[in-house]
């Protein structure tokens, strides 16, 4: 009876810890083929989305040849993503640049005009660079989406941080719930570039 307990006891360990490596996207990935038919959309004003005629950007363009820093978190305007996340990684700007980042991204499942509202009242727009995934294609493409239908936000970003150079993942981070800050802060990732 022991030994079947057991065995129940480790399958059902097994079957969680499967379900939590959700991420397709892992430390040695090129993420740029990862999600090969994504891309973000810079935040911007409704005017230059217009003027533009609602460009979008290549993934290659943010991180091929580049040392970049990127977060994402469910969703602009939240607590933890406006209270903490955002601000870990904008009071730590200098630190990133002297550690040869040449840009530190925040992306969300939001369209760019909430993001580039957001990003200006967080006063972050000189410091991070902002871009929605407006369709959360970029988030299903890495495996990286949470149904938060229950905070009436829908389909939404894990809460998670990367240091990507070349477009090869060498660090990755994934908070176990959306609400939880432990490991995707600034403090945290800069320990490990």
């Amino acid at each position: 009876m022991a030994t079947a307990m057991l065995k129940r006891t480790t399958m059902v360990k097994s079957m969680v810890n499967r379900l939590r490596s959700y991420a397709s996207v892992a430390v040695g990935s090129d993420l740029i083929s990862a999600a090969p038919n994504a891309s973000l959309q810079k935040a911007r004003s409704w005017d230059e989305g217009v003027s533009s005629n609602f460009s979008t950007t290549p993934l290659k363009d943010i991180f091929k040849g580049k040392n970049v820093v990127i977060f994402g978190l469910p969703g602009a305007y939240t607590g933890v993503c406006s209270a903490q996340h955002v601000p870990s990684y904008k009071n730590n700007i200098d630190k990133f640049k002297a550690k040869g980042i040449d840009s530190v991204v925040c992306v969300a499942v939001n369209d760019p005009y909430t993001m580039n509202g957001w990003a200006e009242k967080l006063q972050a727009k000189d410091a991070i660079e902002f871009y929605g995934d407006f369709d959360g294609s970029f988030h299903k493409s890495l495996d990286l989406t949470i149904d938060l239908s229950g905070a009436l936000l829908g389909i939404r970003s894990h809460r998670w941080s990367a240091y990507i150079v070349d477009g090869q993942v060498k660090v990755l981070n994934i908070e176990q719930a959306p609400s939880d800050f432990k490991v995707s802060g600034g403090d945290v990732i800069l320990g490990q570039i």
